[in-house]
């Protein structure tokens, strides 16, 4: 991507190929005035709500990372403070693949959804948004110990092997979060993509290593709580960007619990409030936990579990021999022996071999193209594992270059062929090279035959790390699935672009502190065009009580108001709490320009 603006910022000028192409421009100039006020409205209500349950001082936080409680924040100013915290920030289209996510967190970027929610979900959007993401997370990224658990949690997640069902859910996910934040969408529909996530959520078989880690970043980085039992503070991003939760999160029916391994335990729905939440002590906790579930993975583990854990996946991942050597490709194929021990692995379609993340040259997917095979184990009756034999071992062994040795494994297999080239690097053994090479196992099951041309024989007494994706995913141009689905872009009728005037026109006045004689007309206008509308006359209220202007018409529509929360259900606690905010303003609010 010729044209990918990194910022200025170091972070985001690191991101490799593969993650650049989930970017979306963050075009700011389609926000519209509605927009803005629902930035807004959430922002005063956050403040005045969280500076007394927020871990993190909530004000200082968002400073620091750029944001105003006026203005929906730009994506240059945020990454002009965040990268002088080490951190960066991207905007994408909504949901993007759980893997993809976590890696953006290795790299130390935040994956901010470019959108914002509507109206009618001010309280709460189960689709990513740009308050979510950057009013959640952003503010907290200060504190070192919280950031530092972030990133980590990032790059254990990049390894975190996941199952073809996974991502079936992640489409699901994105599909419902997609319908629910479009115009108009007929709600047959939306009950339809309820009823499907509910099926795929509920048909997962054993959940995958990416499904229980996704659990420990939902308990923590979204809806974590840190501090005492009976009195802890909010840092998740999920809790700190929803005005309905933030505060219902703290009641006594909302159970709380000590955060420890056992929290891979607990599902999560994202369409409804949690029945319970997770408090831990200190931040260092979550890594200790995060290090407990670590030692549980297949990229520590290795073995015959992990391999197995590839073979589910049906996507490239990449085993690594304890030579060193790394193999990737779409594993299909293994051979155990009696005692649950890994004989050979076998990857189909292109593969590739690396070594510590680097492709070897001459080794890539083109080249093997039709995948890889090799045994894994010691020679037969040979005590000393084959990757640590010297040149001069291997040629006692009549393994040499123009020699035809028959290797003979402790599992059976049978190697045969002339020796044309043997590969070593950091003096482990990695390859032996063969032509006109037999591979078979002791049952004469033939594995490789000489007319399938070069057999390159991958050396290591054991697979010692599996891991999702490639090991050189530059060189692997591993492509992350993007979805398909695109999330909706709005058109405006007439109406509603009226109505955005309207909105327009009062920030104008409370900005430029003069021309409260246009709010008569203004609340006219939403009175007889737009009874829908409450914010609006709420920003219209809020000038007429700090200006004192008109004490009249400051009474007709607190009373329009009132009368509207009263006949209103759904906009009851929303006007009641922006009532409550006006009359006990934000003080600190920072507002610097966008």
């Amino acid at each position: 991507m010729s044209d990918f603006n990194d910022f200025n910022n170091p972070q985001v000028a690191k991101l490799p190929k593969h993650l650049r192409q989930f970017i979306v421009d963050q075009n700011y100039a389609k926000y519209t005035p509605i927009d803005q006020a629902v930035w807004r409205y959430v922002m005063r209500q956050n403040y005045s709500y969280l500076k007394d349950v927020a871990y993190y001082p909530y004000i200082k936080g968002l400073q620091r990372a750029g944001l105003s409680i006026e203005y929906i924040p730009d994506l240059q100013t945020m990454n002009d403070n965040l990268g002088q915290l080490g951190w960066g920030a991207v905007t994408v289209d909504g949901f993007i693949p759980p893997a993809a996510f976590m890696e953006y967190q290795a790299y130390r970027v935040l994956v901010i959804a470019a959108d914002i929610r509507q109206i009618n979900h001010i309280e709460y959007t189960p689709a990513p948004d740009i308050i979510h993401e950057s009013a959640g997370h952003a503010p907290i990224i200060a504190d070192t110990d919280y950031n530092s658990y972030l990133s980590y949690i990032g790059s254990i997640g990049a390894k975190a092997m996941f199952s073809a069902k996974d991502f079936e859910l992640y489409e699901a996910i994105r599909e419902l979060s997609i319908l629910k934040e479009a115009a108009d969408v007929p709600e047959y529909d939306i009950i339809k993509a309820e009823q499907h996530l509910k099926n795929v959520a509920d048909n997962l078989g054993e959940p995958s290593e990416m499904a229980l880690l996704s659990r420990l970043h939902w308990w923590t980085v979204e809806y974590g709580l840190i501090g005492k039992l009976d009195n802890p503070k909010i840092y998740g991003a999920g809790l700190l960007s929803s005005i309905g939760e933030s505060a219902s999160c703290m009641m006594e029916s909302v159970k709380k619990l000590p955060y420890t391994i056992d929290t891979i335990n607990y599902a999560y729905d994202i369409t409804k409030t949690q029945p319970q939440l997770f408090v831990t002590e200190t931040f260092q906790n979550l890594i200790d936990v995060l290090e407990q579930f670590a030692d549980t993975m297949a990229f520590r583990k290795g073995g015959t579990e992990s391999i197995m854990k590839a073979l589910e996946s049906k996507n490239p991942a990449t085993a690594v021999y304890s030579s060193g050597l790394q193999v990737t490709g779409v594993f299909s194929d293994v051979g155990i022996d009696e005692d649950d021990n890994l004989t050979f692995i076998k990857t189909s379609g292109p593969s590739a071999l690396a070594i510590e993340n680097k492709q070897l040259e001459g080794h890539g997917k083109f080249y093997h193209k039709d995948g890889f095979s090799s045994p894994v184990g010691k020679l037969h009756g040979i005590e000393s594992a084959l990757e640590n034999f010297s040149p001069a071992q291997l040629r006692s062994h009549g393994i040499a270059k123009g020699l035809s040795p028959e290797l003979v494994f402790e599992s059976g297999i049978s190697v045969t062929g002339l020796v044309k080239d043997i590969i070593y690097y950091a003096n482990k053994l990695l390859l032996i090279v063969f032509e006109n090479c037999t591979v078979k196992e002791n049952n004469g099951n033939l594995l490789f035959q000489p007319e399938w041309g070069t057999y390159d024989m991958a050396v290591g007494e054991k697979i010692v790390s599996v891991f999702n994706g490639a090991a050189d995913k530059e060189a692997y141009e591993e492509i992350i699935p993007v979805s398909k689905k695109q999330t909706a872009s709005v058109s405006y009728d007439e109406p509603t672009e009226k109505l955005h005037q309207i909105y327009r026109a009062v920030r104008q006045i409370r900005e430029e502190g003069h021309g409260e004689e246009a709010l008569e007309p203004l609340f006219e206008s939403l009175k007889t065009s737009y009874r829908h509308d409450w914010l609006c006359a709420m920003e219209i209220l809020e000038i007429l009580i700090h200006t004192r202007h008109d004490a009249i018409l400051e009474k007709e529509i607190r009373i329009y108001l009132e009368m509207k929360a009263s006949n209103e259900p759904a906009h009851k606690k929303l006007i009641n709490d922006g009532l409550q905010v006006i009359a006990n303003p934000v003080t600190q609010i920072i507002t610097s320009a966008h």
